[in-house]
């Protein structure tokens, strides 16, 4: 199977400073691919990278066939990429489902179109799915900023979910969670390949999190690819548990 996301040498420089260097990996279609590594590894720059927020001093991203370096982060939107963010996107005075409806408004149709077709942009539908998929049921008439903050985490999740994209990178969708909200996230990602038949980068720090939802994990370190494989092997790695994740004892 070809991959849907090829990352090829990819490196950013700044200055003397080597962020992400030569780092290549691809995700294939159904997978939910881990990227973990410490603070300053260079994980937020690749992804930036990747996403067209920064420019690469060198190397390709590919989506399909299709060289997307460089290429702005709404045209990226177009072309079936999508994000969530460490800081919360949702909007806190509308409702759930009017938050769901506001995404998919983003890339569907001109402002003509919005002004003069119906109140729900004709979104309402798949909207209710999200809500249902999304245990977000009782809530969806709720106003946002009246959510926990896991509730609202989900919610980001899910608007990012509303354009129907191909590839989506969550970056760290559990930070600040605690442990039974974290799992409610956890049993919801592993089910969107199926679902909705996109692939996920997920970047986190929750080794939980990551081993649950993800079959195969990379590991950056000071901006280089140091591991990358099936995540129960890249976890034992020697190199990944004396760089990231402590001694063996501690895992």
């Amino acid at each position: 199977m070809s991959p849907v996301l090829e990352v090829r040498s990819l490196t950013k420089s700044f200055g003397g400073l080597v962020a992400v260097d030569g780092v290549s990996f691809e995700v294939r279609e159904g997978e939910i691919l881990g990227l973990i590594g410490p603070n300053g590894s260079g994980k937020s720059t690749l992804f930036n990278c990747i996403l067209g927020q920064l420019a690469p001093t060198s190397g390709e991203v590919r989506i399909g066939s299709r060289v997307i370096t460089g290429i702005r982060p709404c045209e990226l939107n177009r072309l079936g990429v999508g994000r969530t963010f460490q800081l919360l996107q949702v909007f806190p005075k509308l409702t759930v489902r009017e938050n769901l409806i506001l995404a998919g408004q983003e890339h569907r149709g001109s402002m003509w179109s919005r002004l003069v077709g119906p109140r729900d942009a004709g979104l309402g539908e798949a909207a209710n799915r999200m809500i249902d998929f999304f245990r977000l049921s009782r809530l969806a008439d709720e106003q946002a900023g009246s959510l926990s903050y896991g509730q609202q985490k989900l919610l980001d999740v899910a608007m990012a979910f509303m354009a129907g994209p191909r590839l989506v990178l969550l970056d760290e969708p559990a930070a600040g969670l605690p442990d039974e909200e974290t799992g409610h996230l956890s049993a919801v990602i592993q089910k969107i390949p199926e679902r909705y038949g996109a692939l996920v980068i997920l970047v986190d720090h929750d080794m939980t999190l990551v081993s649950a939802c993800c079959e195969t994990t990379a590991v950056l370190d000071f901006g280089k690819l140091i591991a990358s494989g099936p995540t129960a092997e890249v976890l034992r790695n020697e190199h990944v548990m004396r760089a990231y994740l402590g001694t063996e004892e501690e895992l």
